[in-house]
């Protein structure tokens, strides 16, 4: 098994972050929010899977930075925003963070949502090596 770069001396849980394959939109009330097929998955001991999307297929016009921020050992301090869409708010409905640790670096400039406010849709890629295909 390969370690990166941090310790795990300060209780650090062990975390992956890889690619998904497919489609993740995330919507609140009717609003699309945010939709990717770039979006990262994270996994952390102890954790639900996270979502991951990249800034660029956020739509920030509906989000409001506010002052909340938390602190994880294993990824650093994760900032927070609100959002605003069809006449509705949920505060801190999104967090990323903006300079992770070097553990997280790969979810760097990727915002995460949550679940309790959010809808989240996941459509995977149709994995072709298990799927039957008739062949002309």
């Amino acid at each position: 098994m390969q370690t990166s770069g941090a310790t795990s001396e300060h209780h650090h849980r062990p975390l992956t972050i890889e690619p998904f394959a497919g489609t993740v939109t995330v919507r609140f009330s009717d609003a699309i929010v945010a939709a990717t097929e770039r979006a990262k998955v994270l996994r952390e001991e102890g954790h639900e899977p996270v979502f991951y999307i990249p800034f660029e297929d956020i739509y920030f016009d509906l989000f409001e930075k506010t002052n909340t921020t938390s602190s994880s050992p294993s990824k650093g301090t994760a900032s927070y925003w609100r959002v605003h869409a069809v006449g509705g708010a949920a505060d801190d409905f999104m967090w990323a963070y903006e300079t992770p640790d070097p553990a997280a670096r790969a979810i760097a400039r990727h915002g995460a949502f949550d679940p309790k406010k959010a809808r989240i849709d996941i459509d995977p890629v149709e994995d072709e090596r298990h799927t039957p295909h008739i062949k002309e």
